[in-house]
């Protein structure tokens, strides 16, 4: 347990680590305690899903009777926004994605356009028109930088079904045009440097929990900081059997986890 002891920021999935669907596991609640009364640490939310801004988290965890700050959640909206803002602030982007996602890259400073962008940005875009995506690919093909946000190729929805999500449009463009962006999002390690820099701690002190190998643990690996698996969601023990994939830590769920801190 040592490399937890150097641990100053735990960032957490969500859906199968911190809740299920719209229902609370059982060890979340002792681990913000837990965070709380630790004066070093903190926790922060991090998702791929890039439909939605922080704000609607924080509505989403206060119907479960949490109460967490905006600057608690990270999606992979934002920290495209933070990338971006490193390459060129206040740049012009042509963006495919929902209202939400537009606010967050307004609110970040971006001008948001369709003609003579600077970057062609691909977002979960529930407001999808074929006419956008025909620019979308006119752009690609004109090599203006493409990026996505994310790759996950569905979306699971409350009635235990799936809605296709920003990887299956990016195979729609990479069909079109024979080209692929930059990814932002989980496994990319770009999603830690992102949550790094807005709350400016080193890799080395940062962990991700998670209950997905190929993303959650992935990214652990993809950029270097330690990762958590919670056995609450998606992995069991069986899936770990062969997989190239493996985390650092294993817990049955987050209360595991809280108790060895």
């Amino acid at each position: 347990m040592n490399l937890l002891k150097n641990i100053r920021l735990f960032l957490l999935d969500m859906d199968g680590t911190f809740y299920l669907g719209d229902r609370v596991l059982e060890g979340s609640r002792p681990f913000v305690d837990k965070i709380a009364a630790m004066p070093d640490c903190q926790l922060a939310f991090l998702t791929n899903n890039s439909s939605k801004n922080r704000m609607d988290y924080v509505k989403k965890l206060q119907k479960m009777g949490f109460s967490f700050s905006e600057n608690q959640v990270i999606t992979s909206g934002e920290a495209t926004t933070i990338y971006l803002n490193r390459q060129r602030p206040g740049a012009r982007v042509f963006l495919l994605g929902t209202p939400s996602l537009e606010q967050e890259f307004e609110e970040a400073g971006f001008i948001l356009t369709d003609a003579e962008p600077d970057f062609a940005v691909l977002g979960f875009d529930q407001c999808l028109t074929y006419e956008r995506l025909r620019k979308l690919c006119d752009f690609v093909r004109a090599d203006v930088p493409y990026i996505a946000t994310h790759p996950d190729f569905n979306c699971p929805i409350e009635n235990g079904g799936f809605i296709p999500d920003t990887g299956a449009m990016m195979a729609f463009v990479e069909a079109s045009t024979g080209k692929r962006p930059l990814v932002i999002g989980k496994p990319n390690r770009y999603i830690i440097d992102a949550a790094a820099d807005k709350f400016r701690i080193p890799h080395e002190e940062i962990a991700m929990v998670g209950d997905r190998l190929y993303t959650d643990i992935a990214v652990g690996a993809q950029a270097g900081i330690t990762s958590i698996l919670v056995l609450s969601g998606e992995t069991g023990r069986q899936d770990l059997e062969g997989s190239e994939i493996q985390p650092d830590y294993i817990f049955e769920d987050l209360g595991e986890l809280a108790k060895q801190l």
